[in-house]
């Protein structure tokens, strides 16, 4: 028998945490500025990338240029690890 939609959708939902690399994806729903979205088109388009490629780099971009920065077993690292509890 056929699937419905909503059973594929339910399926497709409950892969994301273990998908693309393995290490799985997180939705991210949030509200932000207009300025802010629209820097967002803007950069995404100048670089040809999605919205998403575009948001993931910068936030990745930023967290390198923070733990380059820190040295681990210290108290900053822990810190900073200790903010959200979560490792990449």
């Amino acid at each position: 028998m056929p699937k419905t939609a909503a059973q594929r959708q339910a399926e497709y939902r409950a892969r994301r945490p273990t998908a693309a690399d393995g290490n799985g994806e997180r939705r991210l729903n949030t509200w932000v500025s207009t300025a802010a979205h629209l820097a967002l088109v803007r950069l995404a388009h100048r670089y040809g990338v999605t919205q998403r490629e575009m948001l993931e780099r910068l936030v990745l971009a930023e967290d390198d240029r923070i733990l380059a920065g820190i040295k681990m077993d210290t108290p900053e690292w822990d810190a900073y690890f200790g903010a959200g509890g979560v490792t990449r």
